[in-house]
């Protein structure tokens, strides 16, 4: 199978989208490492690939807040429970969030919160599964791939304001 990469500038970066020839694999920040989320070594630029140019697309609609909720044929690479956390991710609701606890309660792992804060900072996909909308229980912002300041643009976007930024 080949695996494909564009690039896509948007209001939080130059994020590379990435897939093989049937899914998306990740959306990846500028700094992000490729070799840390179990992603293909092997690529070749394509921006014509109909995966890429889709996910762009959706991507453009949201950051405009037209578009709440993503359909892209999405491929998970990860353990069986980051799969378990990254699809309970895929669930959250454009303009809500969770705490780490509330997603652990929610797999059926009430005392892994830190094996979920692990495997959310694991997530190869962001936006698309919306690991931002993941905060502390006290209502802090904590870790994101994409930075905190990206992660509070990501929350104001899909109109969550005054969260803490800590």
């Amino acid at each position: 199978m080949n695996n494909y990469y564009k690039f896509s500038q948007t209001p939080v970066g130059n994020l590379q989208l990435i897939c093989n020839d049937e899914y998306l694999l990740a959306i990846l920040w500028e700094q992000e490492k490729r070799s840390e989320l179990n992603l293909p070594e092997k690529m070749q630029e394509n921006n014509l690939h109909p995966v890429l140019k889709e996910t762009e697309q959706q991507l453009q609609l949201y950051f405009k807040g037209t578009h709440k909720k993503f359909s892209l044929p999405i491929h998970f690479a990860g353990t069986a429970f980051q799969e378990k956390v990254w699809r309970k991710l895929c669930t959250i609701p454009f303009g809500t969030t969770f705490s780490y606890a509330e997603v652990a309660q929610a797999i059926g792992h009430p005392k892994a919160v830190r094996a979920v804060g692990t495997a959310i900072g694991r997530n190869p996909l962001s936006i698309v599964i919306p690991c931002h909308r993941v905060i502390g229980a006290n209502g802090a912002l904590r870790g994101f791939a994409g930075g905190l300041d990206v992660k509070q643009f990501l929350l104001e976007l899909e109109g969550m304001k005054g969260l803490l930024h800590k």
